[in-house]
């Protein structure tokens, strides 16, 4: 009767989960993904992997969604997938530069590139120089069919002269005042956002407001002082779309079914959900896309997502949000093993802009929000978006590589066949797998 009675009176704790024995093919299976998930090099694998695999599917896609309006404008079928691959080919170099320079030279870069970059956005608003393209005013023609948009290199230049400035601040003690915390890293993002909002791209600057959020959210910034600047944000923002006729009407095409909604036309954010919905699981194979014949505008920029939902299906378009979504985990792995403040804040301003913009893209795809005409980064086409964001990935991984755990993987790598023979002349090529050869040789020669 005791016993029952302690039984009643003890304590229940969580329900235990039963657990599989270690020689389970799942639980070994397990075992081996959390070991390789927790390995030093991981974060440097996704990062490298999954940007190279977004970039030769958007290639792919480009030059699937490209064709049909390349035509139409009576140029060759791969105009823009030549032009796209070139933009690739310059955006591997640069990554491949990036990914090697250190991050002393990154940080030096940061005040050049920021000058670059706002010289280059008041130059747009120059009469002449400036061009509009689809009612905004924020490319500059470079001669021929080649332009260049500012506004996208200064996101890099903001991510970089954000970090190095806050870091700066941080060595000296100085994130501990509001004023410091602010000054001068709001007023130059709001100078870049007036640029680039005079030219109305109103996509770019919500992405520019992400990445300084994303800034101030890694020094610490206080909530009241996040309340405080979001409120000048939103305001800003609302008297922007209240003012914009163009802009209230892609609000309202938010969720939108018909082509026609009330006085906005709402043919664009319809037609994507169309291809959506008729690519099924698994496309209807990759070229046979309907929407891309002239029913959906910017099928190879802007809605290229659709187009990949209708000739790769529900498969295709889930395999890019994993990639994305491995690209923004071990973008935020490495800003938080590393014990530098500028690798912190340039790693979590590069995240904050690839996945921040991936989703506004996306979103405005699903229907869910506005169309803001943001490409989706590393897969759209357009060069002035992909150079820059190239750049940025080899940050990630110049960061991933530093890493300390990651320098000792790396130093610990042996050559394929061997080491170098210690000691030998200067540009000899003799392995270890070849003298154990030659010994092997010899000895068979003396029996």
């Amino acid at each position: 009767m005791a016993s029952s009675s302690r039984a009643v009176q003890r304590p229940a704790g969580r329900p235990t989960r039963p657990r599989l024995p270690r020689d389970h093919p799942a639980a070994r299976l397990l075992t081996r993904a959390r070991r390789a998930w927790d390995r030093p090099l991981t974060a440097y694998y996704l990062i490298l992997g999954g940007s190279l695999l977004i970039t030769v599917l958007g290639l792919v896609m480009v030059y699937s969604a490209s064709q049909i309006t390349a035509l139409q404008m009576s140029l060759p079928g791969s105009y823009f997938f030549r032009k796209q691959f070139l933009a690739a080919s310059i955006g591997a170099v640069l990554l491949f530069v990036a990914s090697r320079m250190p991050v002393k030279l990154h940080r030096a870069l940061a005040y050049p590139m920021l000058a670059g970059a706002v010289f280059l956005m008041a130059l747009v608003q120059v009469p002449g120089i400036g061009m509009a393209v689809n009612g905004n005013q924020n490319w500059i023609s470079l001669g021929g069919s080649f332009q260049i948009q500012p506004s996208e290199f200064g996101k890099l230049a903001l991510v970089l002269w954000g970090a190095d400035l806050i870091a700066r601040k941080q060595d000296k003690r100085l994130l501990t005042q509001w004023k410091h915390m602010l000054v001068p890293l709001v007023p130059v993002a709001f100078l870049l956002l007036g640029l680039i909002m005079l030219g109305g791209d109103m996509g770019t600057a919500i992405i520019l407001t992400a990445i300084l959020f994303g800034l101030l959210w890694l020094a610490g910034a206080p909530t009241r002082m996040f309340v405080a600047v979001l409120s000048i944000a939103a305001t800003i923002g609302v008297i922007l779309i209240k003012t914009s006729p163009n802009r209230m009407a892609r609000l309202a095409c938010i969720g939108a079914t018909e082509p026609q909604t009330g006085p906005a036309d709402c043919w664009q954010a319809v037609h994507g959900i169309y291809a959506l919905a008729s690519g099924g699981i698994f496309g209807s194979g990759l070229g046979a896309s309907v929407e891309k014949w002239g029913q959906l505008p910017e099928a190879h920029t802007d809605f290229i997502f659709a187009v990949t939902g209708e000739e790769l299906g529900l498969a295709g378009t889930l395999s890019v949000l994993a990639l994305f979504a491995a690209l923004g985990y071990a973008g935020i792995r490495v800003a938080g093993h590393t014990e530098d403040p500028f690798v912190r804040y340039a790693a979590g301003g590069v995240t904050t802009w690839i996945i921040a913009q991936a989703v506004i893209n996306i979103g405005a795809v699903l229907g869910l929000l506005p169309i803001a005409g943001v490409p989706l980064p590393l897969f759209s086409y357009g060069g002035s978006a992909l150079l820059p964001t190239m750049f940025a990935i080899g940050l990630l991984i110049a960061f991933a590589r530093d890493e300390p755990a990651a320098r000792a993987a790396l130093a610990m790598r042996q050559p394929r066949f061997g080491r170098k023979r210690a000691g030998g002349p200067p540009g000899s090529r003799r392995w270890n797998t070849m003298r154990r050869r030659a010994s092997a040789a010899r000895s068979s020669g003396e029996r």
